[in-house]
Formats: structure tokens, C-alpha cells, sequence
């Protein structure tokens, strides 16, 4: 069997790895007070059986998996239950919703792990000769619906996995371009570059499971996007295989070579080829890298202060605050304090804060921590120009690095809460979305008001909050968390409260979603988003490279009427494309 290893397949991240919250003290009473659950007599569910899950019979026929065998060898290919139902779904809470519920209407027939660009080339031109449907996998991170195959696809349907692929090929000293294998997930790759001292800089929520040709497909942006971009950014040259080759992009800095085919690859979600390599921006390894502390009196005071710092000469690589809400849950969730760190959390800071706003009720308090990095006087000047900001907008600028050592440590631990909630019959999901400056407030407070909405409908008790995550001259991207206790249908009243948070985004003038991508869970909402021609653009675009819709059918749009398989032509196969060895220095 294959050495790629996969997350568990009812949860996030690897077995033996899980939330806790009894070393801290705030959080059980946090979650009654946000949800009315009470976790002291909660009952927690356990692991589900594997053996309890239905999942039907492979259509994948003998032939067809013996051309599959004869490209990558027999212990590369699969058609066991535990790999298919593996790479069914992705992450999302409605993912593990399903899987744990035993709702699986549609898995892969058949999971095939290619180990170089050829294997895959040769894996596409036989599924499209037979037909078959084509689901690009990474590291099944996904939360948008981008990896579900069609419930009512009658093909045979190829799972196909990037795993092996997770070399960092070469890098271009010279201009700072590494060439990278499209299935290498996050800390493999980081570890990879870090070993010749660069970075790629990018770190997503999903880094520690997630691949860098995922990020591509979905236009994922990291923690550190203020310095480094978004993934439309960092990624400079592309390969992408399609029937009968591959589409090549070279990492060119700019090019005004007609409409921007780099710019459709992006966010495609696999629906115009397999990405197998990707020629990324990166940096050298910055010689200081500190993340800051800072309260601030209120909201609005935080933004205003991200605002002009998105607008002066600062440069630093993080720009986050939370919300009253959020700063309130993280406080909750650390560990008990004790000594001096007890006497300064508890008591001087909190009568620092009363001092300087005048007031002794801190429940508008909002948390932010930014970064620095760069050479250490680099660094320093980037503080002291954000800070002098801060002061203006009444933050405190004392509180140093300690929690923000805390938030490095722990940024990638957030998915193992969710599934904790999960087990205690409770929902924790996300909506992210971007608008202009302008409009930030009014979208945060209509997300607010729509959730409040959803939960008085469905009669329950909810909790949302918000932190913001990126800035950029003209806006930001906020990330909404939300959560409540299911009642009767966990499912439909996720439906409920989801729907109407998405829906408060384009009633707003704010994106359907900033870096998770459309897949199945946001496209109800793309026409109002890129308008009705917009969707017919892409429309066409979809129609004309991939006429017998085999690539990832039904994201991002709802796929065309289904035409029986007995009717379909196979797409014309093309002479293979000559691959010219890059230059290495």
C-alpha cells in the first residue's frame, strides 16, 4: 500500500492529537455562558466505527484499474472502502457531519497515486479515454465542498492524489523561485526551503495538512499575506496537466500576454487540469521575526488603527485584531496562570486599561497582534512607526511578545476545537469574506445581525465572533466563527445559520469568500458576486476546455445537464507536449 499518509477519516489532523480544556480554567464556563453548553456534564461521543459506515461497491471495472495499475504499480492504486471513503469529503464541518452521520451518497471508485508529472499525464489521457471523472486530491483540507464527488455522477470517478509529489525541486537564487511539486503539504516544504535558508512565507489555518497545489486551486492566503500575498501572488509559474499534455507557465515577474491564464488556474478547484508543480515566490529566512501584543478600547478604535496602518509606510507581515467577542474566547481559552503572570493578567493589566480609557467595564476590550520582520533594524522601525499608530488610536502598547510566542505556537490548532464541539453535539464553522475599508463595520455588524436572525428561527441559542485577518490598501478580510448546540437536524439548522451569514456578505457589497474557495458551499452565491455575466464567462471557459466535463464536475458551477455515458464522445487525444528541462543555479 502507499506510503502518503492521510488525516483520520472522521476528524482533523492525525489520531492522539485532540483539544483539551481542563488545564483551562476559563473555557467551560466561557462555552456555557456563548452556547448554554454545559462540558462538565456534557457527554462526549466517541470515536466512530469505520465498520458501522455504508459505502457502495466500486464501479471502477477490472480493465480500467489494470491501465491504472500498469502507470503507477499495484501499490498505488486502490479501491479499498477506507481510502475511498478517505477521500470523499473534505473538512468542513458538514464533511465530518456526514461522514460520522453515515450519509456518504458518492465515493471514489478508485484512488490512484501518481509519482511524477508523466504518471499523472498518463492517468488523465486514460480516464478521459474511458470517460471517467477526474477529483484532484492534496492534503483533503478542504472546506468548500471542492473535493465531493457528484451525488448523482454515474461514471467511474478517479480520486486522484498528489501525495508522492512533494519535492522541492530547484530554486532560483538568483530571483528567489523555488519549483515545487504540487502535492507537498505545508510543513514539508517549509522544512524543504528552510534547509537552504528561504521560506515561502505563506502559512494558512490549514498549513500542517494542506498542499501548496491546493492552495493554488482554491487562492489560499496565509497568516503573514500583509508581507508575503496571497497565493495568487506567491505563485509565479504554473504546469498544469490537461488531455494530451501539460499547460505550461513560465515564472515571469509580468507579462501582458492577453487575458491572464495564470489568473484562471487560480482558485479553479481542478475543474481546467491536475496542477503538478508550482514555481513560488520566496524569500530568504528573515533575520528577526517578532509578533506583538495590543489591546485596544473597542472595535472600531482597532480598525481605524489597521486602516491607517494599511495606508502609511509600515510594512509589517501580520495585521489581526479581534472583535469584543473573540478577545473574550481567546482569553478563555489559556491555561491557568499563576505568580506574577496571575498578578499581571488579572489584576495590573486590566488597571492599566481602566486608567487609560476611563473606564472600569472592559468587555469592548479587543485583542491584536501584529508582526515584524526583516532585519532586526528593519524591524524595529516597522514597530515603532505601527505603535506610534496604535497610541494614537488610545491601543496599549505594553503587553510585549508573550502572547504572541502563544498564538505562533498554537495558530494551526483551531480545527481540533471544532471537532471537540463536534463530539459535544455542538457547531463551530467559519464564513470569511473581504470588503473595502468603507464597508468593513456595516459588514460586521449585518453578519452579526444575520446570525442573531438564523438562531431566533431556528429557536436556539448562538454565539458568533469575528477577528480581522488581512489587510490591504483598499480593505480587509474578516473571519466570522459561529456556534451552537444542535437541536433536532444538525445538518438543516447549520443550513439555516450558514445561509444567512453568506447571504449578509453579498448583501453587503462583501465577498462570498476570500480564501476558501467556492467549491459547492458558496456557489449558490457566485452571480451575485461576479454578476450574472460573469458567471457565463466562466461558464464558457469551463464549457470549452473541458466539453465532456470531466474534470471536478459541479463546483464552482453547478454542472450542465448529466448526458449518460453511452452518449458522450471521448475528448480527442493530443500529441504529449515536449517538456524542456529548466535551467538550475
Amino acid at each position: 500500500m502507499t506510503d502518503v499518509k492521510h488525516m483520520k477519516w472522521w476528524g482533523w489532523g492525525v489520531d492522539g492529537v485532540g483539544f483539551h480544556y481542563e488545564d483551562k480554567p476559563g473555557f467551560a464556563p466561557f462555552v456555557k455562558y456563548a452556547v448554554g453548553l454545559d462540558l462538565l456534564t456534557a457527554t462526549r461521543a466517541g470515536e466512530p466505527s469505520f465498520s458501522d459506515l455504508k459505502v457502495g461497491k466500486s464501479n471502477a471495472t477490472a480493465a480500467f484499474v489494470k491501465t491504472l495499475t500498469g502507470v503507477v504499480g499495484a501499490k498505488h492504486v486502490t479501491t479499498d472502502d477506507m481510502a475511498r471513503v478517505v477521500h470523499t469529503y473534505g473538512k468542513s464541518i458538514r464533511d465530518l457531519m456526514r461522514v460520522r452521520g453515515n450519509l456518504i451518497l458518492r465515493s471514489p471508485d478508485v484512488v490512484v497515486y501518481p509519482a511524477d508529472e508523466a504518471e499523472v499525464q498518463k492517468i488523465v489521457d486514460a480516464a478521459v479515454a474511458a470517460n471517467a471523472v477526474i477529483i484532484p486530491f492534496g492534503g483533503g483540507s478542504n472546506i468548500g465542498g471542492s473535493l465531493e464527488p457528484m451525488p448523482e455522477e454515474k461514471r467511474t470517478i478517479v480520486s486522484l492524489d498528489l501525495g508522492r509529489l512533494s519535492k522541492v525541486i530547484d530554486i532560483d537564487t538568483d530571483s528567489g523561485l523555488a519549483r515545487i511539486q504540487a502535492g507537498a503539504q505545508g510543513p514539508d516544504l517549509e522544512a524543504q526551503l528552510n534547509a537552504q535558508g528561504w521560506t515561502i512565507g505563506h502559512f494558512p489555518d490549514s498549513f500542517t495538512h494542506s498542499t501548496i497545489g491546493g492552495w493554488v486551486a482554491t487562492r489560499s492566503s496565509g497568516m503573514q499575506s500583509d508581507k508575503y500575498g496571497d497565493i495568487a501572488d506567491i505563485a509565479r509559474g504554473l504546469r498544469v496537466v490537461r488531455p494530451g499534455g501539460a499547460l505550461v507557465l513560465r515564472p515571469l515577474p509580468s507579462t501582458s500576454s492577453g487575458p491572464s491564464v495564470r489568473e484562471m488556474i487560480l482558485g479553479s478547484e481542478g475543474r481546467l487540469g491536475v496542477i503538478t508543480e508550482v514555481t513560488a515566490q520566496v524569500h530568504r529566512i528573515p533575520a528577526k521575526r517578532d509578533v506583538y501584543a495590543y489591546f485596544f478600547p473597542n472595535w472600531e478604535a482597532g480598525i481605524a488603527a489597521m486602516q491607517e496602518i494599511s495606508e502609511s509606510d509600515a510594512a509589517p507581515s501580520i495585521t489581526r485584531i479581534s472583535d469584543a467577542r473573540e478577545t473574550g474566547f481567546s482569553l478563555a481559552t489559556s491555561k491557568d496562570r499563576k505568580g506574577l503572570d496571575k498578578f499581571m493578567a488579572g489584576t495590573l493589566l486590566p488597571w492599566i486599561m481602566s486608567v487609560a480609557w476611563g473606564k472600569k467595564n472592559l468587555d469592548q476590550i479587543c485583542l491584536s497582534f501584529i508582526g515584524y520582520e526583516g532585519s532586526p533594524s528593519h524591524a524595529k522601525r516597522q514597530r515603532k512607526l505601527v505603535e506610534k499608530i496604535i497610541r494614537k488610536h488610545k491601543g496599549l502598547t505594553i503587553i510585549g511578545t508573550g502572547p504572541g510566542v502563544l498564538y505562533d505556537q498554537k495558530k494551526f490548532d483551531t480545527p481540533y476545537l471544532r471537532d471537540f464541539l463536534l463530539d459535544m453535539g455542538a457547531a463551530g464553522d467559519v464564513s470569511e469574506t473581504a470588503a473595502p475599508w468603507s464597508k468593513l463595520n456595516q459588514v460586521h455588524d449585518a453578519a452579526y445581525a444575520a446570525a442573531q436572525g438564523a438562531y431566533d428561527q431556528i429557536g436556539i441559542q448562538g454565539w458568533i465572533m469575528s477577528h480581522m485577518s488581512h489587510s490591504y490598501h483598499s480593505g480587509a478580510c474578516l473571519y466570522f466563527t459561529f456556534a451552537f448546540v444542535f437541536d433536532k437536524d444538525p445538518i438543516a439548522e447549520y443550513d439555516v445559520v450558514k445561509k444567512a451569514i453568506q447571504q449578509s456578505f453579498v448583501d453587503n457589497d462583501a465577498t462570498i469568500s476570500h480564501h476558501h474557495g467556492v467549491g459547492l458551499e458558496h456557489s449558490p452565491w457566485l452571480s451575485e458576486d461576479i454578476s450574472p455575466e460573469g458567471v457565463k464567462i466562466m461558464a464558457g471557459l469551463f464549457a470549452s476546455s473541458d466539453a465532456n466535463d470531466n474534470f471536478n464536475p459541479g463546483k464552482i458551477l453547478p454542472r450542465p445537464k448529466v448526458t449518460t455515458p453511452a452518449t458522450r464522445k471521448p475528448a480527442a487525444k493530443k500529441a504529449p507536449v515536449a517538456r524542456k528541462p529548466a535551467s538550475k543555479k
